[in-house]
């Protein structure tokens, strides 16, 4: 039985999304106790203050799934050099009302991919600032910044052998981040 559940933001909505196969291959390198679930965030209104007090149902969801959580995985792409707007409004919506945010003190871990040869470093460097607002224990290193690249995925969908040892040891900093961030 999982010790620790971790929700996974993945801040794409592609079908196809490189991000969500990131995500999925990634939690395969974590230890027997960790078990990581990707919410749903593509059925969240357009965050609007009028609606703080009364809240939609798929908002109430995810800060109940972030609330049950003992840590929280970002997997974002980069667009226009920041995060999607998609995982920006699930971010404010578990944030309010002010008060009564389902983000603080949730130990949080970033990575991202895509196909410039930066990766998502900029996307992260914004995220990791509201994140730090929003009282989020980020891990900072080892800093992650993917290039999707013939071999980084295996025929099965796992992290392939050139980029294994790199990210099972994010993962174990990570793991680490978690057991010792956890309340």
């Amino acid at each position: 039985m999982s010790k620790f559940t971790i929700v996974v933001l993945v801040g794409s909505l592609r079908r196809d999304s490189f991000n969500r196969q990131l995500a999925s291959a990634v939690a395969k390198l974590a230890p027997a106790d960790f078990s990581f679930t990707q919410v749903q965030i593509d059925d969240l209104p357009l965050y609007n203050q009028d609606h703080d007090a009364h809240q939609a149902e798929s908002v109430k969801r995810l800060k109940g799934e972030i609330a049950a959580a003992q840590g929280v995985l970002f997997v974002t792409p980069e667009y226009n050099r920041s995060i999607p707007g998609v995982l920006k409004n699930a971010i404010d919506h578990a944030s309010r009302p002010y008060g009564h945010s389902a983000w603080a003190g949730k130990p949080a871990g970033v990575l991202g991919m895509s196909v410039g040869a930066t990766g998502t470093a900029m996307a992260q460097q914004h995220l990791r600032n509201v994140l730090a607002y929003l009282d989020m224990p980020t891990l900072g290193q080892p800093e992650v910044f993917i290039q999707n690249k013939e071999g980084l995925f295996d025929a099965a969908g796992h992290i392939g052998a050139g980029s294994k040892k790199f990210l099972q040891n994010w993962m174990d900093q990570y793991v680490a981040w978690v057991r010792k961030h956890a309340v």
